[in-house]
């Protein structure tokens, strides 16, 4: 029994030590998508910093394939020791669990770290749209049931999904054209190809100030700084259609508590950084307030979103591809 007893408080107290030592060596943070992209990007404006309060280098490593599934994955078989995270999105960790039957749990097989930032989408349509406004594009829309086309970044996409929400507030119905990314659906609706889409607001901004698309109103409570003209969806006419595309960071399940205590003052930290938030600007991102970067309001936030997004998609049966 003294043998057993010995042995087990070894095991303890080289855990705490390992855990009060942490870390003694580089961490690695999953992008489960190719590199280049608004989640690649904002996840190594966060790592970069990271380094300075951890002592350590957060190394950014990409594994795509299977729409996240793949680089989720790696990180929820992960030893818990605070050396391998991800930073996920609405599609890896609230979409991808009603579209896919999962190797892994969303909400029982990772720890929250931190929600890093978010940004709404434009309801943004062609220019040449006889509409003005959310009320008279509505409008526009029953009086061309099924007809209507608007873009979308393929299949279980926040542009599909939220288009299929659209279409549940306001009775309209019409017809979802997939693309390969926000670009290619951009450019058409520039050219009058297709009807309307919801655009990332940093893609979208830019075509509104050039006077090449019309922006009805952004799927948020406030209004964007960068373009303040646009109304909410709340006075527009279109109330609580709020629909963001965010990052946070989790870790694998078990990861002990100072460990997490730990990468989320990294975290908060470097969000707290006024370079890093003007970076997250540039690419359409605000930094959520302070109160909403804990792992209990990343918790609390994942957990609202699934409860609002699965039964929209399941009512829907969209299937992921």
């Amino acid at each position: 029994m003294r043998l057993i007893v010995y042995a087990v408080a070894n095991i303890i107290v080289s855990h705490l030590a390992s855990a009060q030592t942490y870390p003694v060596h580089p961490i690695t943070m999953v992008v489960p998508f190719p590199a280049g992209g608004a989640t690649d990007t904002g996840g190594r404006i966060v790592a970069e910093r990271m380094r300075f309060s951890l002592g350590q280098p957060v190394i950014v490593e990409n594994a795509p394939g299977g729409n996240g599934v793949i680089g989720v994955n790696r990180v929820a078989r992960a030893a818990p020791d605070g050396y391998t995270l991800v930073a996920g999105i609405w599609n890896t960790h609230v979409a991808n669990g009603a579209l896919y039957s999962l190797p892994y749990d969303l909400q029982n097989d990772f720890v929250p770290i931190s929600l890093i930032a978010g940004g709404p989408y434009l309801i943004a349509t062609k220019k040449v749209l006889s509409a003005n406004n959310l009320t008279d594009f509505i409008a526009w829309l029953k009086r061309n049931p099924n007809t209507a086309t608007a873009g979308t970044i393929g299949v279980g996409s926040p542009q599909h999904v939220g288009g299929v929400f659209f279409q549940n507030l306001t009775g309209t119905r019409f017809q979802f054209i997939p693309y390969r990314g926000g670009a290619p659906a951009m450019q058409d609706l520039v050219a009058a190809h297709i009807d309307w889409m919801l655009a990332f607001a940093s893609d979208g901004i830019a075509q509104l100030r050039l006077g090449n698309i019309k922006a009805f109103a952004v799927t948020a409570k406030t209004r964007l700084a960068s373009a303040p003209d646009v109304p909410t969806v709340d006075e527009a006419g279109l109330r609580e259609f709020y629909l963001s595309n965010w990052i946070a960071v989790w870790a694998p399940r078990t990861t002990p508590t100072n460990i997490v205590t730990r990468l989320n003052a990294a975290v908060m930290d470097a969000l707290a950084d006024l370079q890093v938030q003007a970076r997250f600007a540039d690419l359409g991102f605000e930094v959520f307030p302070r109160n909403l970067q804990t792992p209990q309001a990343l918790g609390d936030f994942q957990k609202a979103e699934i409860e609002k997004w699965w039964p929209i998609i399941k009512a829907a049966n969209i299937k992921g591809e």
